[in-house]
């Protein structure tokens, strides 16, 4: 198999199972708080205990994927255009039209 054939292959095949993680699974665990939704501080026995509010997940632990807040804002954007289309289509006919006043 050639080498940019196979290269298409890969990508079309991440691309996809990409699509099929963001659609089965939108949400992944915060980063900079590892899903807790505060930081971690330590006592000075080493003990953990509650840190700071997790100011990326908003005190929630888990956020939203990068590919589904992409799908999210097309379909949003989508559905207004869709929806500005059919406003243009209800207000326009021959019985709206004005007359010219001449």
């Amino acid at each position: 198999m050639p080498l940019p054939l196979l290269a298409s292959v890969l990508i079309v095949l991440f691309t996809l199972g990409y699509a099929g993680v963001c659609a089965a699974s939108p949400w992944k665990s915060c980063r900079r708080c590892e899903g807790l939704g505060f930081q971690l501080t330590y006592t000075r026995r080493g003990k953990p205990k509650r840190g700071k509010h997790c100011r990326r997940c908003d005190g929630h632990g888990i956020r939203i994927r990068a590919g589904r807040h992409l799908y999210n804002l097309w379909a949003r954007t989508y559905r207004a255009g869709r929806a500005a289309d059919a406003a243009a289509a209800r207000t326009t006919g021959p019985a709206r039209r004005k007359t010219p006043t001449a």
